[in-house]
């Protein structure tokens, strides 16, 4: 965690949800991401601007003091000499002076914050210094949602793939049998040919299926900050879609909505602009502040050494702007404006995210019953595959009949491929809608 100094806050923590999935490779994808997403580089230093922001508005309300050396030349005309200087017309200088002055010392000034317009935008940089942290937290969330999703569907594009040419070779092992039928006179020539066409439709499966694989490949090396083709040797071996744990703890949705950044970036927000109303009120209001004026010097550069003979001043100056035509009312309004578009927005994010809640937990609950459902299928039809392979090895059945068993229950693996991935998708979207990948 990377601490503030000077504001006491610290970088969100970000709790590794994706562990749950219980997949070494797609963890080590989510710390390259963590590390090298420029996604997550432009948030952070977006977070370190609002905390410099923060710290420079904070010596605003410290005095001022800077040193300060004077050389100054300076022409007095003899004031005493007016009437004279009047009737000798082009001689008028003749009574002036020339004088050179030098003196070194420090002056400092200091505003009171007599009704808190210093402090009130203290606490606006300070609220946008807390959104930028939620915003790290966000873009954290978003990212590691994505990474996970791409390698849910590259394995499963990876799973269905090698499905899909299973099919191929049994296709072929029916054209095959099909056209040594015919050429036996035992088969049809449209059976050879539907044979052919089928295996064809399997072939063109697989094209798509390659392509969007290597897609899904391509946007983990991005992903993670790296350029296509940087996670192929990570992902080489090949792996099962990973699914989420047996129990998953959800609790008190309205609850966990708290920790979700960008309601809070949102709610951050909201506090800025309130309290830059107080900012715009403040300006209306009388202004004091102190000056004052230390230093040494004289007509000489020698009396810079006078250290005991110094020049000091200290003036209060009180300021208020009596009359500016409404100019402080409209900024008022104008503050009072920005607050309401931050309240309004702050509640469209609130409603979004209930319904992404609701949502997410709806589409779960319905990715687990078609899970199941497809797991059903898928061990129905490797019964089926099992009893045609019996029959065929007691010569009770053709081997055309245990190809399209074969087949079949290849259709029913690739649908629970599927099902499961779509199942670990909808996981993935429940913990980035409950913001569990976030903590304080």
């Amino acid at each position: 965690m990377r601490a503030d100094a000077q504001t006491g806050a610290g970088e969100p923590a970000l709790a590794q949800w994706w562990n749950g999935l219980g997949d070494p490779t797609l963890d080590e994808l989510e710390r390259r991401a963590l590390a090298g997403s420029p996604d997550i580089a432009v948030a952070r230093a977006r977070l370190d601007q609002a905390r410099a922001a923060l710290r420079i508005e904070k010596t605003k309300s410290a005095p001022s003091v800077s040193a300060m050396g004077v050389a100054a030349d300076i022409r007095i005309p003899d004031l005493g000499s007016g009437d004279q200087s009047g009737s000798q017309g082009g001689e008028s200088d003749s009574g002036a002076s020339n004088t050179t002055f030098y003196n070194l010392g420090v002056n400092a000034s200091w505003e009171i914050d007599l009704f808190g317009g210093q402090r009130r935008s203290n606490e606006a940089y300070r609220a946008e210094a807390e959104g930028a942290e939620a915003s790290v937290a966000d873009a954290q969330v978003s990212l590691t949602a994505a990474v996970a999703q791409a390698y849910l569907s590259y394995r499963d594009r990876e799973g269905r793939i090698a499905l899909a040419q299973g099919a191929v070779e049994r296709r072929r092992a029916l054209l095959d049998l099909q056209t040594q039928r015919y050429s036996r006179g035992t088969g049809t020539q449209s059976d050879v040919q539907q044979a052919g066409a089928d295996l064809e439709q399997a072939n063109q499966m697989l094209a798509p299926l390659k392509a969007e694989a290597d897609g899904f490949a391509n946007a983990l090396a991005i992903l993670t900050g790296e350029a296509p083709g940087a996670a192929d040797a990570l992902l080489a071996a090949p792996a099962d879609v990973p699914l989420p744990p047996a129990s998953v703890a959800v609790g008190d949705p309205a609850a966990l909505l708290r920790n979700r950044p960008d309601i809070r970036s949102a709610e951050r927000r909201l506090a800025a602009e309130t309290a830059r109303i107080g900012v715009a009120e403040a300006a209306r209001l009388p202004r004091l502040s102190f000056l004052g004026i230390l230093g040494i010097g004289g007509t000489s550069p020698a009396d810079l050494t006078h250290l005991d003979d110094f020049t000091a001043i200290g003036a209060p100056m009180l300021q208020w702007n009596i009359l500016d035509f409404g100019k402080g009312k409209a900024s008022v309004d104008q503050a009072e404006a920005k607050r309401d578009e931050a309240e309004a927005n702050y509640r469209g994010t609130v409603l979004g995210a209930l319904r992404d809640v609701e949502d997410a937990l709806a589409n779960f609950r319905a990715a687990r019953e078609n899970a199941a459902s497809q797991a059903r299928a898928e061990q129905n039809a490797a019964r089926l595959e099992e009893l045609a392979r019996q029959r065929f090895e007691h010569g009770s059945t053709a081997k055309t009949t245990l190809l399209e068993a074969e087949l079949a229950h290849g259709l029913a693996a690739g649908s629970l491929v599927k099902a499961r991935a779509d199942l670990s998708g909808a996981f993935v979207a429940l913990e980035k809608a409950l913001g569990l990948g976030w903590t304080r």
